[in-house]
């Protein structure tokens, strides 16, 4: 058995860490482009820049809000035409997916700078590709990862709290999922099947969450970077990246998946939905009640989705929740990881009880 993993080439963490960022752009390029979000172009990226022309050459660009194929081809434009020899992202996960697209076809370094922690997009040798209008297209996977990922929790702390809530939901799937494909000896995203190395930090990943996730919820609502946050933030963003790739996908993901079949929860992001996955998956494998416990009293604390009504879902029948669950079952998808062949009505049975126990709680 080959055991494989991949990890980007350096991670940066800490308060007003972006000052370090011009100098890591000079050891990897000398002309690079800058691809930012419109948001940090026009408030965060002034301060930058002086710095960043003072080290290196550097052309500055607005991500177009969409990774598509019309954006790519866009953007490759401009660093065909500018003779860029570095890609730096600067922004949330399709801004960071957008560079790491470019800096692929062209093979040529990159550098991801996060500005939420609601992903584990940063660290990853991937990009999920989408139609203009925002239309899941393609994975696309890369041959090698990053080579910095910069986060700055400067910036982080500034975000709503909502997206590190919802970075704490993605990363708390990691564990169980990278268990799953342990027992079954799924192939990771590397290719190959997991090390030990990325099952210890999955784990770490989760003991992280329950140790620290309520602290740094309430340090971020008050804007207080505490080793407490800075901890979740790199448990959302790196262990949680190590983990998912190196790791193995599995269940909760999948569920995910299916679940963006139902139209209301359209408004839910990423990781609300992922860790409603997580419970479903939960029952679905027979976990203990102390860790089923364990898990709905962590996503109560910080504000995760326990019920269909918290994923914005006020009436859902069987047949819509049997199509959820035949969409969790694709064979694209990530279900097949799990130790045990899964059919779609244990999928739906599972969301039933998921649910149901997420409105019992509530009623105690």
């Amino acid at each position: 058995m080959i055991t494989t993993a991949i990890f980007p080439g350096k991670y940066i963490q800490g308060f007003g860490a972006a000052g370090q960022l011009a100098s890591e752009m000079a050891i990897l390029g000398s002309n690079a482009l800058v691809i930012c979000s419109p948001s940090i172009y026009d408030k965060v990226l002034p301060g930058l820049k002086e710095g960043i022309l003072s080290k290196i050459k550097a052309d500055f660009e607005k991500f177009g809000r969409e990774c598509c194929d019309d954006e790519i081809t866009r953007v490759s434009a401009i660093v065909r035409e500018r003779k860029s020899d570095l890609i730096v992202g600067f922004g949330g996960g399709k801004t960071l997916d957008l560079a790491k697209a470019v800096a692929d076809r062209f093979g040529i370094p990159s550098i991801m700078v996060p500005t939420i922690a609601s992903t584990d997009a940063p660290c990853s040798a991937l990009s999920v590709i989408y139609t203009p209008e925002g239309v899941f297209s393609r994975v696309e996977l890369y041959t090698h990862n990053p080579n910095v990922v910069l986060v700055d929790t400067e910036i982080i702390i500034n975000a709503p709290v909502r997206f590190l809530v919802s970075g704490m939901g993605d990363a708390l799937s990691t564990w169980f999922e990278a268990e799953s494909c342990r027992a079954s000896f799924a192939t990771n995203t590397a290719g190959g099947k997991g090390t030990m190395t990325a099952y210890a930090l999955a784990k770490l990943c989760f003991d992280t969450l329950m140790e620290y996730g309520e602290t740094a919820k309430l340090a971020a609502e008050r804007k207080a970077v505490i080793p407490a946050f800075e901890r979740i933030v790199e448990a959302n963003t790196l262990l949680s990246g190590l983990g998912f790739e190196s790791g193995g996908l599995a269940a909760a993901h999948s569920i995910h998946n299916g679940l963006t079949k139902i139209r209301e929860t359209a408004g839910c992001y990423h990781g609300e939905k992922v860790a409603f996955g997580t419970l479903a998956s939960l029952h679905m494998n027979g976990h203990s009640a102390e860790m089923i416990d364990r898990v709905y009293s962590f996503c109560e604390s910080v504000g995760l989705p326990t019920t269909f009504a918290d994923l914005g879902i006020i009436k859902i029948t069987d047949e819509q929740l049997m199509e959820v669950a035949q969409a969790a079952c694709a064979d694209t998808e990530s279900m097949s990881n799990e130790p045990m062949r899964i059919e779609p009505r244990m999928v739906m049975d599972a969301l039933k009880a998921a649910d149901q126990t997420g409105k019992a709680r509530k009623k105690n």
